[in-house]
């Protein structure tokens, strides 16, 4: 990230320096030129007013290096893989195999989370309800049992099991696990659901539904 981020900024530096160096050679004084052009840069400034921002932000991104290449990052709530971080605009792939051309602008005036920031694992949870009347102790040990046999799973010591509340309609739990595999984290917690609802079936444990008693009044019956 660090090898990346430098290269970036010297290969922009050298193309402005080149660029200077040839109108100079074939006899264009860059200065004249800048102040005869100096009203006209004023206009294009104000049309440029976002693309000056993104490059402003691009800077700011390569050489702070709070975003390098391959951070995941969570952006406008999708997460994106960071790919490559230019002048104006970074590239990144989303989790259907997409490719996203952002706004460097975008990257540091809004709310961004980056997954890679400090960590290579990442805490992530599921939300599973069961019904009223439930084994709650074995509950908590089919929701350990299920993360802890997953092989992307990392940190099992750390799995936690959370009851959360009495809902409407059913007891209410997390599942809070660790992952590397941050990236394609939808995945596991697709797998892990598999595998909570074939235990809960053999542990003969019920996932509500909600449910609403329905009383019709007939009009012609008079109350009382």
């Amino acid at each position: 990230g660090n090898t990346y981020a430098l290269f970036q900024i010297i290969k922009y530096i050298t193309w402005v320096v080149a660029l200077g160096l040839m109108l100079e050679t074939v006899g264009v004084k860059i200065t004249l030129l800048l102040a005869g052009s100096a009203a006209l840069l004023v206009g294009i400034g104000l049309g440029l007013q976002q693309t000056f921002n993104d490059f402003i932000s691009g800077i700011i991104l390569l050489s702070e290096r709070s975003i390098r290449v391959g951070d995941i990052l969570e952006i406008d709530g999708d997460v994106i893989k960071i790919q490559e971080i230019g002048l104006r605009t970074s590239k990144g792939l989303n989790r259907n195999e997409i490719s996203l051309i952002i706004p460097n602008s975008l990257i540091t005036t809004t709310k961004v989370i980056n997954w890679s920031h400090q960590t290579k694992k990442t805490r992530f949870k599921i939300d599973v309800g069961v019904a009223y009347g439930s084994d709650v102790e074995l509950v908590m040990k089919v929701l350990k049992e299920s993360a802890f046999e997953h092989e992307q799973v990392t940190d099992r010591d750390f799995i936690d099991i959370r009851f959360v509340n009495f809902g409407n309609s059913s007891l209410d739990f997390q599942l809070f696990f660790w992952t590397e595999n941050t990236f394609r984290v939808e995945n596991i917690k697709s797998m892990l659901r598999f595998a909570i609802d074939n235990k809960f079936r053999s542990n003969n444990i019920r996932i509500p539904f909600p449910q609403r008693d329905v009383h019709i009044i007939d009009p012609k019956v008079k109350p009382g």
